[in-house]
């Protein structure tokens, strides 16, 4: 038993509310449950009670065992002078104000419906992908993706809040934190931070210098990335020059490059190397140096793409990696790769935008964006897809990539809405399978002889 079960059915009102009373034989009647606070203090506040008769205004406070009250420090705590009702699943030791009163206590263990204990028992003890895994059809498609929906703001939300704490640190310099977080997004999830410490190694202020030359620009960029192999007897006439370019330019900028032990290569397929990657954003910035201005100016998710349409130096399209030859391409990012790049960097960009400007045109676009790109695959959505929960597009991907990292994974399914629908279900729809012995004994216990 969590702590966020005595939440939900406090919220929800899913206990016996008949012939309610205190621990010590006191009348309770509710007018009003107060508002969750998800901050620090006190569960609830602004409760309305009437106990005994006597009017109560003030915060409302939960805990599986009423003991939890001073294993918390909650006695030490002023915050919690206002508390006028304890509700706990079980009360264990009686609890006292700091001037000696004792809080009035409701104990809720005989109070909960046997059903709603048992579709709390089964979410909370599998082993199943999702906790809700053999029940997801009970629950109506519109409810589903309303909450997906919800789900998907939250992700973007907190994207676009990094990505302004980012905006913040270059002293609001957009062009800048948005080439740190394409770098960043290029590198992928095995060369990520390795990308992020170079784009900040070489600020963007000191490439735009050298725009015009893809020379200088590869010169820079490898150099600080520390990948810039040492002279040898035998090598490609293209290695001197950029050792040249980048001497110099480390002199007249005063750069430090990274550590070479930054970069990984293992399991990653050519096309993903680091090397593939610099030289990738080395084009980008060639092409169009202010980046997120023209992501800004784009009409379209089309016009978006294009901005990552780049060809690659002639030393590039035969090799992956310093003076390695290899079969002749054009090394370009593939379509996935560009999708990434719009859901992880421009999307978030745009609402942290909307944010700054006051202007929720900007969001709308991130979402629109979302909406018009294709879903993306990897081996949970697959399995999303399994489960008959398919994602039609890349904002129900990432909906359904949140809802699995931040819920599922995390046992949060009194705070999704697909699991408080579950615990809301007419007794036997939501039970599943029948309960063990062992699991009845545990229930029976849990619930304090009451079912």
């Amino acid at each position: 038993m969590r702590e966020d079960f005595i939440h939900f059915l406090w919220r929800q009102a899913r206990f016996d509310l008949r012939d309610l009373t205190t621990t010590t034989g006191q009348t309770i009647s509710i007018q009003n449950f107060g508002r969750h606070n998800v901050d620090a203090g006190p569960d609830f506040s602004s409760g309305q009670l009437r106990i005994d008769g006597m009017q109560w205004a003030g915060n409302i406070e939960m805990h599986v065992k009423s003991s939890e009250w001073y294993a918390h420090q909650h006695d030490s705590d002023p915050a919690y002078d206002n508390v006028i009702l304890h509700v706990v699943l079980e009360e264990d030791r009686p609890v006292y104000r700091a001037n000696g009163d004792r809080i009035p206590c409701l104990e809720l263990r005989n109070r909960i419906p046997a059903g709603i204990l048992n579709s709390y028992w089964r979410l909370m003890h599998n082993e199943h992908w999702i906790p809700c895994q053999g029940q997801l059809q009970l629950v109506a498609d519109p409810e589903r993706q309303q909450w997906l929906e919800q789900v998907l703001t939250e992700r973007i939300e907190a994207r676009a809040h990094r990505f302004a704490e980012r905006v913040q640190a270059t002293n609001l310099d957009w062009e800048e934190a948005f080439y740190q977080s394409l770098a960043r997004a290029l590198g992928g999830r095995v060369n990520g931070e390795a990308m992020d410490m170079l784009a900040r190694s070489v600020p963007l202020r000191v490439l735009l210098k050298h725009k015009h030359s893809l020379l200088q620009l590869e010169a820079l960029l490898f150099g600080q990335s520390g990948l810039l192999p040492e002279a040898r007897d035998e090598e490609d006439a293209y290695l001197p020059l950029l050792r040249r370019e980048y001497k110099l330019l480390q002199i007249k900028h005063g750069l430090c490059p990274i550590p070479a032990t930054a970069w990984r290569y293992l399991r990653l397929r050519p096309n993903n190397f680091p090397t593939v990657r610099i030289a990738q954003l080395a084009a980008m910035l060639h092409r169009t140096g202010q980046l997120f201005g023209k992501s800004l100016a784009a009409a379209d998710g089309r016009e978006m793409k294009n901005m990552f349409s780049i060809s690659l130096s002639n030393y590039w399209r035969n090799h992956y990696r310093f003076g390695k030859e290899a079969a002749y391409g054009e090394r370009r990012l593939g379509a996935s790769a560009i999708h990434s790049l719009l859901i992880n960097t421009i999307a978030p960009a745009l609402v942290a935008y909307a944010h700054y400007r006051l202007d929720d045109r900007f969001r709308d676009r991130a979402l629109a964006l979302l909406r018009d790109l294709p879903a993306e695959d990897n081996k949970v959505l697959r399995k999303w897809n399994g489960l008959g929960f398919p994602a039609k597009n890349a904002g129900e991907s990432q909906a359904l990539l949140q809802l699995k990292t931040e819920f599922c994974d995390k046992s949060r399914c009194l705070e999704c809405a697909i699991g408080r629908a579950l615990l809301n279900q007419p007794y036997g729809q939501s039970d599943g399978p029948l309960l063990t012995m062992n699991e009845e004994a545990a229930l029976y216990e849990l619930a304090g002889g009451g079912l």
